[in-house]
């Protein structure tokens, strides 16, 4: 009966970062590129009072044992990795990718970041940066006088210059992809970092035959969440929450029933 107590206790605990995951997902359901998680369950420790296949008598074994379980814990968030609704925004340096592949950034401590968020600007420099200043890599420089900037799905960046009639090279976009993008690590600002699990990235052309996805001008991915699945998960979680805590309280009213007998 004091299992039943820790058992659906751990249960509860398991609700309440479940709950946690849910509402950062709607909270980002309107940020560009966000990729939503889902918490996955594993259950505990078992107490073995008759283990599965033992001796039953000479001859004969125990067909299925008699095990008890003592709960369930949070074992990992999976991103989901499904593709964002692509939006139109009219800007030449919004950038949206079709398929896999992230964007490369430089972060200020030296290191790259990925990112499925094209939201893109020139610095005072005129270096494509993100809205923290963070620079595409490689890096692309858009000379002020540059006119009709054209992308084209396989990241070459095209404009037209002054004294010019025909538009000329200016730069390429690559893309990066990972062996394991769900083993990436989440560090805000829409970045993800590499880890061991995710595997070293692998740069190359955008719509290339290694799987990565290509460059659509003037669009943004947005958030993959499901707004609607989110709140049913929200139903579920509060649902299971409440039958753990109901396990509580009839555990509690035995143990009451107990003492009272004792007395």
């Amino acid at each position: 009966m004091f299992h039943a107590l820790y058992t659906a206790a751990s249960g509860m605990t398991a609700q309440q970062l479940n709950l946690d995951n849910i509402a950062n997902n709607l909270a980002n359901s309107s940020t560009s590129g966000f990729q939503s998680r889902r918490v996955q369950f594993t259950d505990l420790l078992y107490q073995n009072t008759i283990m599965p296949g033992a001796a039953a008598t000479q001859q004969t074994t125990v067909a299925s044992g008699l095990q008890i379980g003592l709960g369930a814990r949070p074992g990992n968030t999976e991103i989901v990795q499904t593709q964002g609704d692509l939006s139109s925004t009219g800007n030449p340096l919004d950038l949206a990718i079709q398929g896999n592949g992230f964007f490369q950034i430089l972060l200020p401590n030296g290191q790259l970041g990925y990112t499925r968020s094209g939201s893109f600007q020139p610095d005072s420099q005129g270096n494509l940066v993100t809205a923290n200043g963070d620079a595409l890599q490689p890096a692309l420089n858009i000379p002020a006088s540059a006119t009709n900037i054209t992308i084209g799905s396989d990241g070459t960046v095209s404009a037209t210059l002054p004294g010019q009639t025909q538009a000329q090279q200016i730069g390429v976009i690559q893309l990066a992809r990972f062996q394991n993008p769900g083993g990436l690590n989440s560090v805000g600002n829409n970045i993800y970092l590499p880890t061991t699990a995710s595997g070293e990235a692998t740069v190359g052309t955008p719509g290339s035959s290694d799987g990565l996805g290509t460059i659509q001008q003037g669009m943004l991915e947005q958030s993959n969440v499901n707004v609607v699945d989110e709140f049913v998960n929200m139903i579920l979680a509060q649902r299971s929450y409440e039958s753990n805590s109901r396990v509580i309280k009839a555990a509690d009213e035995m143990l009451q029933q107990l003492n009272q007998l004792a007395q």
